[in-house]
């Protein structure tokens, strides 16, 4: 899966003719390949002529607008804001905090001439922008009346990447960063694991993704931060992908930039700041979550059309046909359900039910002289495949119904093919073993130590994904403080044999 660039080939393997895909490769013969085969087939995105970075397809760009969307409101809701910030960061800034710049100085993209000068000072094109926002709120915030300070924005960003893939790890994408500014360390604390809660919710309840939430280990944290946790995913391939991250970063940036504010009791002192992200990165997730050999499947709530209407071009279909199309379109379009009419005519029904299947549509309405006749329409689902007849009179409840049961449907079958793939090992025999295919996760204990875990990854590419929290967690309760991950668990680690009071979900990854 590590194709780049413009990919100009005249034909190969994988099913393509001058570049562009004519069938999909099964997911049991290279689930890399379906992958980017789905991708450009579905029109989600495609290579382009800079090295590492692709096109996002309006279909694809769709889906992020509906990521977007939700996520917006959900941030909105919880007190926080919008703002946007430079592109470009002054090297001596980014230099200020030591661990940062050395998470991320090998996937920096340096900025040396502006036009036919020579720069006084290099630029950086942000990686992530904690640097150029702590400036910004070292100027802003004075005293504790200005706290907290919580700001989000849509931006794009650029880590140079060696190996790419589209959507999973481009040299380019977009996300959302949210940069927040605290009193305390508590209220910090609460922010950190609220956002994380707040993302957890979104990926189960919009793109229908089970994850798994709790905190990363100290070499897997976020460059700078105290505390890093996340969401994990599992893919359809049995390995893991972090959804979504949420940084405790303590006050090693507001130090490192100089943000500081007159207390309560007039005593100066630095915030407590945080800051959290998810991307197009979770695009390629949908996709490996719920996709099957005849391409993508879209959960109803992130799906572009939720319905495609379908004539059935029959005598003079264009007059009897087509205007009842047009009707349930304006019915279903009533009640709140994105929905497509295809009345092409250079195209077959035939070749149409496979097009949309392809692109995930979740229900298909098919509508011909006969159905009419009935005053019903032949409904298919993505999912099960099942087609029924429904009635005209009230589609609009009936198909609601359909997109909420294909909704529930989606997020309980990927949450029992984790479970299927979830297991507990006991020897590190056992853990390797099962590690040299892709199992899904494996818990197991772990002492903690980075020796450990370290040799854990190069014995097995797996690695520690998260320490999830207690069941207290899974029901998505407020946060309480700050919970101990994984605290009460018998055994011994698996790689030492020594004492170990954490169970962690190691997996193979994206």
């Amino acid at each position: 899966m590590a194709e780049q660039g413009g990919g100009k080939d005249n034909k190969d393997a994988g099913g393509k003719k001058d570049g562009k895909v004519t069938e999909i490769t099964p997911q049991s013969e290279d689930f890399s390949r379906w992958y980017l085969d789905v991708v450009r087939r579905a029109e989600l995105a495609d290579y382009t002529d800079v090295k590492g970075c692709m096109a996002i397809r309006p279909y694809g760009y769709a889906i992020w607008e509906l990521i977007q969307q939700g996520l917006d409101r959900r941030f909105k809701a919880t007190g926080h804001v919008n703002a946007y910030f430079p592109l470009f960061i002054p090297a001596s800034l980014l230099m200020k905090e030591k661990e940062h710049v050395e998470g991320f100085a090998p996937q920096v993209a340096w900025v040396t001439r502006g036009g036919d000068e020579e720069l006084a000072e290099p630029l950086i094109v942000r990686p992530t922008s904690e640097a150029i926002i702590g400036t910004m709120y070292a100027k802003w915030i004075k005293s504790w009346r200005d706290l907290p300070v919580l700001i989000n924005q849509w931006a794009n960003v650029v880590r140079w990447e060696k190996v790419t893939r589209p959507f999973l790890r481009t040299t380019e994408f977009l996300w959302q960063e949210g940069h927040t500014a605290h009193e305390t360390e508590a209220e910090a604390q609460e922010e950190t694991l609220k956002i994380l809660a707040l993302y957890k919710e979104f990926a189960e309840t919009e793109l229908a993704m089970p994850v798994v939430d709790g905190q990363k280990s100290e070499s897997e944290k976020f460059a700078g931060a105290s505390k890093t946790y996340s969401i994990e995913a599992l893919m359809g391939d049995g390995r893991a992908l972090q959804a979504g991250t949420s940084h405790n970063l303590g006050q090693n940036f507001a130090k490192a930039f100089e943000i500081q504010f007159q207390g309560r009791e007039k005593e100066v002192q630095h915030v407590w700041t945080t800051s959290w992200g998810v991307s197009t990165r979770l695009i390629g997730g949908l996709i490996m979550t719920h996709g099957d050999d005849s391409g993508l499947i879209l959960p109803p709530r992130i799906a572009p059309y939720q319905v495609v209407i379908i004539p059935i071009p029959r005598g003079n279909w264009q007059e009897t046909v087509l205007p009842k199309a047009r009707e349930l379109q304006a019915e279903l379009l009533e009640a709140g359900v994105r929905v497509k009419l295809d009345d092409r005519d250079a195209y077959t029904p035939g070749w149409k039910f496979a097009e949309w299947e392809l692109r995930g549509v979740p229900l298909r309405i098919e509508i011909g002289p006969k159905d009419i006749e009935k005053s019903a329409v032949m409904i298919a689902r993505r999912d099960t495949r099942e087609k029924s007849s429904v009635a005209i009179d009230g589609i609009g409840a009936a198909v609601t119904a359909l997109l909420d049961d294909i909704q529930k449907g989606l997020y309980d079958r990927a949450l029992k093919y984790r479970e299927e793939h979830t297991q507990r090992v006991s020897t590190y025999d056992e853990f390797k073993k099962l590690m040299e295919g892709r199992p899904g996760f494996l818990i197991a204990g772990w002492c903690g130590s980075a020796e450990c875990e370290n040799a854990i990854k190069a014995d097995t590419q797996a690695t520690v994904r998260n320490i999830p929290f207690g069941a207290e967690r899974v029901a998505l309760r407020e946060p309480q403080g700050d919970p101990e991950p994984g605290r009460g668990v018998a055994g011994t680690c698996i790689k030492c044999g020594r004492e170990s009071s954490v169970e962690a979900w190691f997996a193979k990854s994206y």
